[in-house]
């Protein structure tokens, strides 16, 4: 048996009450990060411990009433969580901590122990959860989880992290299972190309395409909130905070975006689903994002050209998030006894899947491609082409992933900070 821990995320429907009380603990667990962070600053190096940590925030939690609201075992969890964030400063994983802003920082609360939260199912879609000092509230029902009779020592839920996006608050569960290693699929491969006009071209001659993430109403009241944004900025006097209409217009602007990137995100995971299941190998191209949506603008001695529609390009290519979609396909197929795996993208659309020869005149257009071979002449769907180069690569060995089908991240060591310890 293989032991798998996941998460699972449900929505809460909260009266006002409870609103208000999980939106204290969230301030407050924000407020303990901050104050451990200037603890932190001001202790000599040999006196930063986790012992004087916890007195110290044992004493805050004395002296300060509003930090009461937040559960013992919450506020030892924002203490293991700083040293954590230390930990991976040092060891190159992540910068330094820093302070935690009030309008910038996502409003979240842990629950460390499973035993607490005594989830029990009500109905076909709804459950009830336990919240420490806020009571019992339903949520979503949209997965089976392991309570009951189901739950045991190897399938249990461990914990859970209350977190508040502009939709709402919401409940992410930790889950661990034991389960049988999966049988190697047995399905055939396939190669993947990604792109805007398509979004996902398959080297089979299938494709995976999607809609605009927003209705026409709500593309149009999205415009309408953003000029309204704009004009009511332009009032305001250098230095003036923001009022309290212009923070609602933000909240709706805000609200728009999240709903589309819902829509957004279950197309991906339904795609990249029927891929899993369909297909025993998958093979994509190792895509260096970041570096595809660098802006163009240049400097002020070397300004740069079409900045406009390299901007516009630059938010397509955020907008279709590939490297999200391949995050599921490594977890997805190696769950159903798949592999991914990457190969070098260079040259991949511009090559002929038929004879080999390679040109950058072989792209017609964005869609079309014709080899400019005189012994070859082959045309077809330019996405199609660039998805069998990819499985061709991937036939010659030129694997970046071992067939494992998990990825390997390598980040460049970083010198410690002369404060860090």
């Amino acid at each position: 048996m293989v032991k798998r821990q996941f998460g699972h995320r449900a929505r809460l429907v909260l009266s006002p009450a409870a609103v208000r009380a999980v939106d204290d603990q969230a301030h407050a667990a924000r407020t303990m990060w901050n104050l451990l962070h200037a603890w932190w600053q001001m202790m000599p190096r040999e006196k930063r411990t986790l012992a004087r940590a916890d007195a110290a925030i044992r004493q805050a939690r004395q002296d300060i009433g509003f930090l009461a609201v937040l559960p013992a075992q919450a506020a030892q969890a924002v203490l293991k969580a700083y040293f954590a964030a230390w930990k991976n400063c040092w060891e190159g994983r992540a910068d330094t901590p820093k302070f935690k802003g009030r309008l910038r920082t996502v409003m979240s609360v842990d629950i460390p122990q499973g035993r607490d939260l005594n989830i029990t199912r009500v109905h076909r879609r709804w459950g009830m959860v336990n919240i420490p000092k806020v009571g019992r509230v339903r949520f979503r029902w949209t997965g089976d989880l392991p309570v009951g009779k189901y739950a045991n020592e190897g399938n249990r839920i461990t914990g859970a992290r209350l977190i508040r996006d502009v939709l709402g608050w919401h409940i992410a569960f930790r889950v661990q299972t034991l389960q049988a290693p999966p049988a190697p699929h047995q399905g055939p491969e396939v190669g993947i190309d990604v792109g805007i006009t398509v979004p996902i071209a398959l080297s089979d001659g299938e494709t995976h395409e999607h809609g605009a993430w927003l209705t026409g109403k709500e593309e149009a009241k999205l415009l309408h909130l953003e000029q309204r944004a704009a004009q009511r900025k332009q009032h305001r006097k250098p230095g003036e905070p923001t009022s309290r209409r212009l923070h609602h217009t933000y909240d709706l602007i805000a609200g728009l975006r999240a709903k589309a990137k819902r829509r957004a995100l279950d197309w991906q995971h339904r795609t990249t689903t029927a891929i899993a299941r369909t297909y025993g190998t998958v093979v994509v191209e190792a895509l260096t994002i970041t570096n595809m949506v660098k802006s163009a603008r240049g400097t002020a001695d070397e300004p740069g050209k079409n900045v406009g529609q390299k901007t516009g390009l630059n938010r397509s290519i955020s907008g279709e998030a590939w490297g999200r979609t391949v995050t599921m396909l490594t977890y997805k197929t190696a769950r159903l006894g798949g592999t991914l795996h990457k190969v070098p993208a260079p040259g991949t659309s511009q090559r002929c899947s038929a004879c080999g020869f390679t040109t950058p005149g072989n792209r017609e257009s964005q869609a079309v491609f014709v080899c400019k071979n005189p012994d070859c002449g082959w045309s077809g769907n330019a996405d199609h082409n660039a998805a069998r180069n990819v499985l061709h690569l991937y036939r010659m060995g030129l694997p970046l992933i071992p067939a494992a089908g998990r990825a390997v991240v390598r980040r460049a060591k970083r010198v410690k900070p002369a404060t860090a310890r």
